[in-house]
């Protein structure tokens, strides 16, 4: 089963295109985790964002590169996280990341938390490119949305 597929359907993002999600391996360890030995809900955005850094990195933008290169940082404007299933101590995650939609001066991702097949937590994440010096609102520069776009590909019809 494919992550994107580990979600019902009624759950997946509408939208017109979509790529296949970029995977990233994560062990959890006892500062993930909360009293109860389960992942605290928090710490999936910072697993969410390690992955969309690694996620940039494998399209060749670094983002310390962007930033002292491009004068540009990508941030968080808006998530929605939805929590299926908790993580515990040692377990191996799969954190996906995927566009929604081709960017432009915003980025929509669809980023999942996986234990093998199984769906621990879904997110919606809205990032937005600004100056970084100013976080003045900015245009994502072609040579980025280039690669997201050449990779994204039609989505299969829904029934």
């Amino acid at each position: 089963m494919t992550p994107a597929a580990a979600v019902p359907h009624g759950d997946i993002i509408p939208c017109s295109m979509t790529v296949a999600p970029f995977s990233h391996r994560v062990r959890i360890y006892w500062e993930d985790t909360d009293a109860g030995g389960v992942v605290f809900y928090a710490n999936y955005l910072k697993l969410f964002e390690r992955a969309r850094t690694e996620w940039l990195r494998a399209l060749g933008f670094g983002q310390q590169r962007l930033r002292d290169d491009e004068g540009l940082m990508f941030v968080v404007t808006d998530t929605r996280v939805r929590f299926v299933q908790p993580a515990r101590l040692d377990d191996e995650l799969t954190i996906t990341v995927a566009p929604v939609a081709p960017p432009r001066a915003t980025l929509s991702l669809r980023q999942q938390a996986l234990r093998g097949d199984t769906l621990l937590a879904d997110s919606d994440i809205t990032l937005a490119c600004v100056e970084a010096g100013t976080f003045r609102p900015r245009r994502i520069p072609n040579a980025i949305v280039g690669p997201i776009i050449g990779a994204l590909a039609p989505q299969p019809p829904g029934p």
